[in-house]
């Protein structure tokens, strides 16, 4: 087809082509993720889509939930509605991640319009649904939904202001409230449709009478803050409840010194993101609105009104203690408004005194980053940007070179953005669309990628079997309870949960429930083994239990790489085995561990060990012993991970051996506790 026939497509089909080329590329892509690994969200709105497929109702781990956006559940729930094996609904899960993440391309070419021709509004189309974000089709992350759905309402806002009719101003309300159902985070969008009109008439030089046009717009935005804010306190509830899941982060105390250094962060995070010459056209738009025209203007107004509330709402949040890292995640969404600006720079002559402050801006703003601060594991589910930079920190340049190496690359960009003819600008689309592909290999396939750390996520949780392994054995429509010991892998309890159907109610038999907090019940061991809760004794069709918690019961399935069980019990639960000497929540061992076991009459016990190499740089023993006797030992050194095994001799029906550890250290720095050896889990065989 030749570029002529290409020019004439009918808008519409270039659109529906994009969109399906996009969707069809990014399902593929998701597809060889495989496992949810951004936990506990992705087994949160998992639950969710279960639960509404289910009963029509919104509840987690089977009780009722309100707290997050209800939109992507129900997105996600026609997959968990049409297949009954969970891997199945994965896979169908990220094909329609895949198709409404690549509908952001229809509202991307609307706001380009507003200040590009067709063909560049078209490209703009393009670009939003190649960024490396993309990647979040392999997640159960409400990303999928809220990136078409944030440039929506942010089109419907820049539209508004263009020609505020009253059919406009509700249609922008109620995309807000859309947008508030899909992420609470969206709040941000009344106060944008609220104070954009104002300086829209401030950079117009108009007056108060310029608002009259939003008289709608701002009478049912006061109608309906009042009406949240009384419905709130109706219900006895703060209004911070409107918050919904995000209502913690107003529990921390903020200083406005932290807010400014994450706000930095941030804006130089998203420059290099966008790399680089989209941030310089969008900040040279900014800084020259009253040269555009009007639906520029509106362009201009709208799209600085979302970002700055997005990036100042975001780095307040990042700047919490207990989050301190660069939130890209919840920001990137402003991408398509970048690409706008950068299609108007490609056909709109600009005052070059504007174009040399955003070209010097967006060059130097990489250096202010801390890459060896927020290069981290949190930076693959978080921050993308950064992940290209951790593979040349892994080929021998330290964080401190990165960090003038990246102002290298912005002075590059501001160059080329600063000295290509605007007839060569095609090409800088180009190139940016390759310095996306580069990233989103990195992100998705590298030595620190999302693939990798997918696979290892599910090797934590789900060894040698299947991944819906309980199900097989069971039935889907089968209850599991799983008995938490403290000690497995966080993972143990998310992969198997998010794959099998059967899972049902998690006790805590450990000291403390497991983390995610999620509904789980308290449970202790009672006399003659019994399990109870505070109700009464636990009673269970089929039991799963790690090594350290065996049950009386059949064993009908296992996986024996983690040294897991799955029991029929069909009745009260019994716990036969107790394990003195680990930590709390934990694998440290102090310096002897007792293994008892009751309803014994021989067979061996294996207990896999592993020691730390910053506690322990020499060689380890433990010595097992039973009735005094040794029966074995095993020497290991600092990064081994041996298993030692022992026939086992009954007593009365009780079998005990005791495992003395040769060597132990108190580590220090408040933590008092006498460490002696990881124990990763005991293996029983009759």
């Amino acid at each position: 087809m030749s570029l002529a026939r290409i020019r004439q497509t009918p808008v519409p089909f270039a659109l529906a082509g994009i969109v399906v080329v996009s969707a069809v590329v990014w399902a593929t892509i998701a597809q060889a993720t495989v496992a949810p690994w951004i936990m506990v969200d992705e087994l949160t709105y998992s639950e969710l889509a279960k639960s509404f497929a289910a009963t029509g109702h919104f509840a987690i781990r089977g009780r009722p939930s309100h707290a997050y956006g209800i939109v992507y559940p129900l997105v996600l729930a026609p997959a968990w509605r049409a297949f009954s094996s969970i891997p199945t609904v994965y896979d169908a899960a990220r094909v329609l991640n895949a198709i409404a993440m690549s509908l952001a391309a229809l509202p991307a070419y609307g706001l380009a319009r507003r200040v590009a021709s067709t063909g560049w509004s078209l490209a703009v189309a393009a670009l939003s649904v190649t960024v490396p974000s993309m990647l979040y089709t392999g997640t159960l992350m409400t990303e999928n939904v809220f990136y078409p759905v944030f440039v929506l309402v942010t089109f419907a806002l820049v539209a508004t202001l263009e020609r505020p009719t009253a059919t406009r101003q509700v249609g922008l309300l109620l995309l807000c409230g859309l947008a508030y159902a899909t992420r609470p985070q969206a709040i941000i969008f009344v106060a944008a449709a609220a104070g954009a009109p104002v300086l829209l008439v401030l950079v117009e030089r108009g007056g108060l009478r310029a608002l009259r046009p939003f008289a709608v717009l701002y009478g049912i935005l006061g109608a309906g803050v009042v009406i949240a804010l009384g419905g709130t306190v109706a219900r006895g509830e703060s209004p911070l409840a409107l918050l919904g899941a995000y209502r913690a982060a107003t529990s921390s105390d903020y200083s406005v010194g932290g807010v400014l250094h994450y706000l930095l962060y941030h804006v130089a995070e998203l420059d290099l993101y966008l790399g680089v010459l989209p941030f310089a056209a969008l900040v040279a738009l900014w800084l020259s609105p009253r040269a555009a025209t009007r639906g520029g203007r509106a362009f201009a107004v709208g799209s600085f009104s979302v970002t700055v509330l997005l990036l100042v709402e975001v780095a307040a949040f990042a700047s919490q203690p207990s989050v301190a890292r660069i939130e890209e995640r919840t920001m990137f969404y402003v991408a398509p408004l970048a690409f706008a600006a950068f299609a108007a720079h490609a056909e709109t002559p600009r005052r070059r005194p504007v174009l040399l402050a955003a070209a010097a801006l967006a060059a130097v703003l990489p250096v202010a980053i801390p890459y060896g601060r927020f290069v981290s594991r949190v930076a693959v589910s978080d921050t993308f940007a950064l992940l290209p930079w951790w593979w040349v920190n892994d080929h021998g340049v330290s964080f401190g070179a990165i960090r003038f190496l990246a102002l290298g690359v912005g002075l590059v960009f501001a160059a080329l953005f600063l000295l290509t003819p605007q007839r060569l600008v095609p090409v800088l689309a180009c190139v940016l669309a390759t310095y996306f592909v580069v990233t989103t290999y990195a992100v998705a396939s590298g030595r620190h990628g999302i693939h990798k750390t997918a696979t290892d996520d599910l090797a934590s949780g789900i060894g040698s079997a299947p991944r819906n392994w309980i199900d097989r054995a069971v039935g889907t429509h089968a209850s599991v309870a799983f008995l938490w010991s403290g000690r497995p892998s966080d993972y143990v309890i998310w992969e198997n949960e998010f794959f099998n159907r059967s899972f049902g109610s998690i006790y805590d038999v450990g000291s403390e429930p497991s983390p995610g907090l999620l509904a789980e019940t308290a449970a202790t061991v009672g006399a003659g083994g019994g399990l109870q809760t505070a109700t009464g004794p636990v009673e269970a069709d089929y039991v799963l239990t790690d090594g350290f918690l065996d049950v009386a019961g059949t064993e009908v399935a296992s996986d024996p790489a983690l040294a897991l069980y799955l029991y029929r019990v069909a009745g009260p639960v019994r716990v036969v085995t107790a394990v003195r000497g680990i930590y709390p929540n934990g694998t440290w061992s102090s310096g002897r561990v007792t293994y008892t076991r009751t309803g014994c009459s021989g067979g061996t016990l294996g207990v896999v060990l592993h020691s730390d190499p910053t506690l322990f740089p020499e060689a380890q023993t433990v010595v097992a012993r039973i009735g005094g006797k040794e029966v074995g030992h095993v020497s290991y050194g600092p990064t081994d991970e041996p298993t030692l095994t022992v026939p086992l001799h009954a007593v009365g029906g009780t079998c005990t051996v005791v495992y003395d550890v040769a060597h132990t250290v108190v580590p220090g720095n408040a933590d008092l506790r006498r460490l002696g050896t990881h124990v990763l889990n005991f293996v029983y065989a009759p």
